[in-house]
């Protein structure tokens, strides 16, 4: 149990809350009086105003990976005694670093379902160039592009786990030949998901119209999308990434798109988030870009922010449910 000062509530801050949704999501009532809550719609970047704003947080609630709690970050936040991220995973946390504080890090159930629903969205929005048609219809013009028919492709999938398994099954409804690789995928688990095993991942790039990848980031995945990877894309073939930016070679994705060998790519996690507005990647008639959508739904935000309204809970009790370090 917490030691709580006598003459004032706990603080508990929620970062990064972009939509000013996270105070509709969960029942956060249930923690007062002992607990207040305050919700930070802005994405703090410079240090010395995280730690200002933080400075007398004795919870913290981080949404994903947008902000960075490294070894520095936690020694300046000397009352910070629980930090709550949403999913059961967080990167951006020196797990160890806090656990040497005694900064208990707990973790959220989250979803797969809605990262399936976006990688879906963006592989559609290029196929059927949906963002220059909608926008050619509002400024006069009718019927300036042919989509890409997506039955009887072949989609690739760089990673099968359950996001990758549920973009599969969507491959498979549209009649598409699904491919798919990892590191540890045997033919038996491809199957048992629909797809195909690939021989390895260069004969996947090499064979697929769409190749979209769901694989986590560690690393031996760091980077490893690059530019020989990406030479031995079919010309006119996509990318998508749902999963972390990572996994490709910014510089060489640039390239790709640029020179025309990649058709288009579909972006949803970026290298620096937010994005500034000026990356060049913004300026690619071929890129379709959406701001880390793929978590981002009424269920997945309900799920996050009540399983963390329950952890700070059972952390006032005592009870270790959740905990990540």
């Amino acid at each position: 149990m917490p030691d709580a000062p006598q003459d004032r509530p706990l603080v508990c801050v929620v970062l990064d809350d972009y939509q000013d949704a996270a105070a509709a999501a969960a029942p956060w009532e249930r923690l007062a009086p002992r607990v207040a809550v305050s919700f930070e719609r802005r994405h703090i970047g410079r240090r010395d105003a995280l730690v200002e704003r933080l400075g007398d947080a004795d919870i913290v609630v981080a949404n994903r990976e947008r902000t960075r709690f490294d070894a520095a970050l936690l020694a300046s936040l000397p009352r910070l005694k629980l930090l709550v991220t949403t999913g059961m995973g967080n990167a951006a946390i020196d797990m160890a670093a806090a656990r040497a504080r005694n900064i208990e890090v707990r973790g959220t159930g989250s979803a797969g379902e809605p990262t399936v629903e976006l990688a879906w969205a963006l592989i559609l929005g290029l196929a059927r160039r949906l963002v220059p048609e909608a926008n050619g219809l509002r400024e006069g013009r009718w019927q300036s592009s042919l989509g890409f028919g997506l039955k009887g492709r072949t989609l690739g999938l760089v990673g099968l786990g359950r996001v990758g398994t549920g973009v599969a099954a969507v491959g498979r409804a549209l009649g598409m030949e699904v491919l798919a690789w990892s590191p540890n995928l045997t033919p038996e688990r491809a199957l048992a998901a629909g797809a195909r095993r690939s021989s390895g991942l260069e004969a996947l790039f090499a064979a697929a119209d769409i190749v979209s990848l769901h694989a986590p980031l560690t690393e031996s995945s760091k980077g490893l999308v690059d530019a020989p990877l990406l030479a031995r894309m079919r010309p006119g073939a996509y990318l998508v990434n749902t999963a972390r930016a990572g996994l490709v070679d910014e510089a060489a994705l640039l390239e790709a798109l640029r020179s025309g060998r990649l058709a288009g790519a579909a972006l949803d996690v970026f290298w620096e988030e937010p994005l500034p507005a000026v990356h060049p990647l913004l300026a690619l008639p071929n890129v379709l870009a959406t701001p880390h959508l793929g978590y981002v739904t009424d269920h997945n935000y309900a799920r996050y922010f009540s399983d963390a309204v329950e952890n700070i809970e059972a952390w006032l009790a005592g009870r270790p449910i959740r905990v990540l370090n």
